[in-house]
């Protein structure tokens, strides 16, 4: 199947923003990629999914959030609540019957809100260094009183990342986070769910997927620890690793 064959283009939100879209039209349970925080659609995982999906003949969605990637907006003006609504926007117009929803880090906790949110749309989830309420457990209490200060006082703060640019973290960011938080009780999804997590990871702790799995409702799920594996997960043992265990959960 060639990847010819993806389709792509921009969905208005609800807020009036135009989200960028790309999907392989295949057989279900489609496969629909959630990617992290300041990431985008055209990430090595997003990719590596698609190359297989479309050598599988299995329908896959990947698309970025308003302030991500080529999508409308200021990522700045975001958070998990506008981000999960556009994820739930893309799912309900975009794809058909349920689905293998895979997340990555931030993409993580998305794809557990869409899970409560819709269940009937969810035939699986595969969790990447899922890292579901990092708002308030791995930002929060690890900002000095001076940063949280700043926070509250200007309503912004700029941190640096390894990664590139410094990430505005801002006041909304946080207090929209406490809105959607799934650790603190049962997480309501019943379906199949698989985390994968590198031992290695230096943003978010390995013993966040053990703690996930505890939480969830379903008895279904499975946690495999990578113990040379970093945050990312983009060696291609990894990735081989990632489609192994999206190619299993969607059976």
């Amino acid at each position: 199947m060639s990847l010819a064959r993806e389709e792509t283009g921009r969905l208005r939100n609800a807020r009036g923003e135009e989200l960028a879209w790309a999907r392989l039209p295949g057989r279900g349970p489609g496969v629909v990629f959630l990617a992290g925080f300041r990431s985008d659609m055209e990430g090595g995982k997003a990719l590596h999914l698609r190359e297989r999906c479309a050598a599988t003949g299995r329908a896959f969605l990947r698309f970025d959030y308003a302030g991500h990637g080529v999508s409308d907006g200021d990522f700045a003006a975001g958070c998990i609540g506008d981000w999960a609504a556009d994820a739930a926007e893309v799912i309900a117009a975009l794809t058909e019957g349920p689905q293998v929803l895979v997340g990555s880090s931030m993409g993580g906790w998305i794809a557990l809100l869409m899970a409560r949110r819709m269940p009937e749309r969810l035939h699986a989830l595969v969790g990447i260094a899922a890292a579901p309420d990092f708002t308030e457990t791995l930002m929060w209490p690890h900002f000095s009183e001076e940063q949280r200060a700043a926070i509250l006082r200007e309503g912004v703060l700029e941190l640096p990342s390894p990664y590139g640019p410094p990430v505005p973290i801002t006041r909304r960011l946080i207090e929209d986070g406490r809105e959607h938080l799934l650790m603190g009780g049962p997480i309501p999804v019943e379906r199949p769910v698989r985390l994968l997590h590198g031992m290695r990871d230096n943003e978010v702790p390995w013993r966040v997927a053990p703690e996930i799995a505890a939480r969830l409702v379903s008895e279904d799920v499975r946690v495999t620890l990578v113990k040379d594996g970093d945050h990312r997960l983009a060696r291609p043992e990894d990735l081989d690793l990632i489609w192994r265990t999206v190619e299993a959960a969607s059976n």
